[in-house]
């Protein structure tokens, strides 16, 4: 029996709708005069038709039925399941990620780059998140300027971190950091002194954007406390993000590396919001947790071996087949090792996804830049007769829905071909990134007046009885009733006299009986 979800009008009305005006605590203005508009001017001039879209669309189609839940679906996860509102971006199964409509290549071609670049600088992924419009060049390097005057990393977080054993993984110190740097909130502050509701997304923004700031710092001093000296260069005030991220990892002098940084920070971000740690981070912020502490969690979410830590598999499998394969990268080599993968009850990481079923096009552009900067790399060679061989494999064992690449398939032989070999490492990046993608969605949330997340939830013997399925104790087994169908009533299933706990059963299929008659065994 599958439920229905419905769009509820109930939260409606406690959408603030206020008349935009100067702010309380920074004196922004909503339009520009005569200079370039800022980030938050821009937020600002849009929200209030946002809002009002989201008024006339829940009040005139409120009641609409969006989707249907079956009982695979809850026990599987949640997956596929139509519950949550993500702006920034939507995941189509066939053509992958658009962020804000626009695919990987159009954002490549229109966002702005740094001078001499050719790769799309992070900051302006971040405005169209935000915004939905593609930022100037001039916008792009007022918040990269912006970003790095709000990068000073408190003292005593400094020291925390250097508190930390070096054999503490790099993720536990990353979400030990960015909770510490809740002493900085200006939302819970101004939350404990009684700010109005209006006023959440103002101090949304500056906890938001103050977190983003200092992440390159604070994810540099992590790795070279860990596996380098300890000393971390200073930000550097006329850089873009990318760039100082690469000299604070002690790795600017290679051009191709800050490259690739600006890339790997772009396509990062955003993947919808029902992944792990962009949901968590929205249900924490949904409790008007402050932007520490709600990306905090969702990093917590990205250091399980299920979500950011995939493409460390991938290398580590990548790695072991050439020790065991060599230089022979013969299609018949590659299809004998990745059989061998799934004859041992193993999965070939970095292929599959929850919701795509093409090519990851996030892989697809870590591709090109590998065609473009190391084609004769050994490691990018196996990756590449990978590619070529895996789906067909994988097809002919017939146990995933997509044998295609994903992201995480390809990052981590780029990460080693540039030096950066510390495999422990790399969900850092991919944290520093995701911040950039979740944190935009939490600033709208402030801003629209999303209400806390509450889901509804049954135990296993509630969703029995909502589904028409009898439970035997004795056994500790479910079984799926008959049903009549005429009068919808419950045909018993003969059952053993006595069952033991770890028993098995056998089941007969009944027919249905006639009024008041008994049900009788099929023969």
């Amino acid at each position: 029996m599958a439920s229905s979800l419905r769009l509820s009008t109930r939260a409606l009305r406690a959408v603030p709708y206020t008349p935009l005006r100067a702010s309380a605590f920074n004196g922004f203005r909503a339009y520009s005069t005569g200079k370039t508009q800022s980030l938050k001017e821009t937020f600002a001039e849009k929200l209030p038709g946002e809002i009002e879209k989201i008024k006339k669309l829940r009040k005139e189609h409120g009641n609409k039925v969006v989707g249907e839940v079956t009982l695979d679906q809850v026990y599987g996860g949640a997956r596929g399941i139509k519950s949550l509102v993500w702006e920034g971006s939507v995941l189509d199964s066939e053509e992958g990620i658009r962020f804000r409509g626009k695919t990987i290549p159009e954002c490549q071609d229109v966002l702005p780059k740094a001078p001499g670049g050719q790769e799309p600088l992070p900051e302006g992924l971040f405005w169209l998140l935000l915004t939905g419009e593609v930022p100037s060049e001039q916008q792009v390097r007022d918040l990269s300027a912006d970003w790095a005057a709000r990068s000073d990393v408190p003292k005593f977080v400094e020291e925390l971190i250097d508190r930390c054993p070096t054999d503490l993984h790099p993720m536990a110190q990353f979400s030990l950091a960015v909770t510490a740097l809740e002493r900085e909130s200006q939302f819970a502050k101004a939350y404990a002194k009684g700010m109005k509701k209006a006023e959440y997304w103002e101090h949304t923004f500056e906890d938001s954007m103050n977190l983003i700031a200092k992440l390159p710092t604070i994810a540099s001093k992590i790795y070279r406390n860990v596996y380098k000296d300890g000393r971390v260069p200073a930000i550097e005030k006329d850089k873009d993000y990318s760039y100082n991220l690469a000299n604070q990892l002690g790795f600017a002098d290679n051009k191709d590396f800050v490259e690739l940084m600006r890339l790997y920070l772009t396509i990062h971000t955003d993947h919808e919001g029902g992944n792990v740690s962009a949901h968590t981070t929205h249900l924490v912020g949904s409790a008007l947790s402050s932007p520490y502490l709600s990306l905090a969690a969702g990093l917590n979410g990205l250091a399980g071996p299920l979500h950011g830590l995939a493409n460390q598999e991938v290398l580590v499998w990548l790695q072991r087949m050439k020790k065991t394969i060599g230089n022979d990268l013969s299609d018949e080599s590659i299809k004998d090792y990745l059989w061998s993968t799934l004859k041992a009850g193993q999965v070939v990481p970095g292929y599959g996804h929850a919701v795509l079923r093409k090519t990851d096009p996030r892989y697809v552009s870590q591709r090109e830049f590998a065609q473009k900067h190391l084609p004769d790399d050994p490691m990018f060679k196996l990756v590449s007769q990978v590619y070529k061989i895996a789906p067909g494999v994988l097809t002919e064992h017939g146990k995933t829905k997509n044998p295609y690449p994903n992201v995480d398939a390809h990052s981590g032989v780029l990460l080693q071909y540039y030096g950066l070999t510390e495999q422990s490492y790399y969900t850092v990046l991919f944290g520093v990134s995701r911040a950039l993608g979740v944190l935009p969605q939490l600033i709208i949330d402030r801003a629209v007046g999303a209400p806390i997340e509450r889901p509804k939830s049954f135990s296993t013997e509630a969703y029995a009885k909502l589904v028409g399925a009898t439970f035997t104790p004795r056994a500790g087994l479910w079984v799926t009733a008959a049903f009549d169908p005429d009068y919808r009533k419950p045909a018993p299933i003969p059952m053993p006299g006595k069952v033991g706990r770890g028993a098995r059963i056998r089941l007969r299929a009944v027919e249905f009986p006639a009024r008041g008659a008994a049900a009788s065994p099929i023969t």
